[in-house]
């Protein structure tokens, strides 16, 4: 997958089409149940592959927490979001031919019918059609946390990327959400989930160890979700400590894609300043706040990409 070339007008005239403006959230993504095309269960791998639209592919998977308290960032992905990550990742270049996956991630713990979907990787129009298909279960429990962890599973187990595979260089891995981490992953939530249960309950820390040989690793906080709003420092303090540096703390959730740009570019060495100098207003703020910590990444002496 990852074919074809991202092109604005396509998605402004996609968008007029499905009459965005006007459509509710919950109009836009009318999904009333796990679509076949992005339920996980018996999914072998997910690729992304270089073609002769994109020579030099990048793989970026964006997984965002599709419970109730977060639905104002899906929609704001949907309706101006995507458009802007693309075109800016096209315009900016941190990366070369991205080609986008996006995750909905729910809360397996809790009973979730769907907490897990995944897209294809896509470069074109066909990854906001996608999009679209994505459950709004809205469900999520009472627990503190939400399954982002089965987007780490899924990311080490179940992708197969050439900018690493071909390149040595990683992919970039985006969590969303307002709670903290998942503090493990139970052998039957992976099999409810994927089908297959491993031989035990998945330890977090050695799966991010795992999922970061191959996937630059983040989780951008929302602080505007409920329950970032009532513990902030709970939050901000468990995802800190969890992944240093790479725990973004987003003020504004419509500024989603301008921050995962600006992450990327200061990762692949663009000037800090430069970054910031090149946003204005509350946008500039906001890629301030997410990234003040934050610094490139560094190489080793054969090209191979490591944290």
């Amino acid at each position: 997958m990852g074919s074809g070339r991202w092109d604005p007008s396509a998605w402004d005239g996609y968008t007029s089409k499905r009459s965005y403006a006007t459509k509710s959230t919950h109009e836009i993504f009318d999904k009333r149940h796990l679509d076949k095309d992005l339920d996980p269960t018996g999914v072998k791998i997910r690729e992304s592959r270089d073609s002769a639209d994109n020579p030099n592919s990048h793989a970026l998977i964006v997984a965002l927490d599709v419970t109730g308290s977060m639905s104002v960032v899906i929609d704001a992905i949907a309706r101006n979001g995507l458009n802007t990550l693309a075109t800016e990742v096209y315009g900016r270049k941190p990366i070369t031919d991205p080609h986008l996956m996006f995750m909905g991630i729910g809360d397996a713990e809790a009973g979730d019918r769907a907490p897990l979907q995944v897209t294809q990787f896509e470069a074109d129009l066909r990854i906001a059609q996608q999009l679209e298909k994505l459950y709004l279960e809205g469900g999520g429990g009472g627990n503190n946390f939400e399954s982002y962890m089965l987007a780490w599973y899924f990311a080490a187990h179940h992708t197969s990327i050439d900018c690493f595979e071909k390149r040595g260089r990683k992919g970039y891995l985006f969590t969303i959400g307002d709670e903290e981490p998942t503090p493990r992953l139970r052998k039957q939530d992976i099999e409810r989930v994927l089908g297959y249960a491993p031989q035990a309950d998945v330890d977090r820390d050695a799966l991010l160890t795992l999922v970061s040989r191959q996937w630059d690793v983040f989780h951008v906080m929302i602080a505007q979700g409920s329950y970032a709003r009532a513990v902030p420092d709970k939050v901000r303090s468990s995802w800190t400590t969890l992944l240093g540096q790479q725990a973004i703390w987003l003020e504004d959730h419509t500024k989603l894609a301008e921050v995962i740009v600006s992450v990327m570019q200061v990762r692949e060495g663009t000037d800090h300043k430069a970054v910031l100098d090149s946003w204005d207003g509350s946008t500039a703020l906001a890629v301030r706040t997410a990234t003040e910590h934050l610094s490139r990444r560094e190489s080793t002496t054969t090209g191979v990409v490591t944290l």
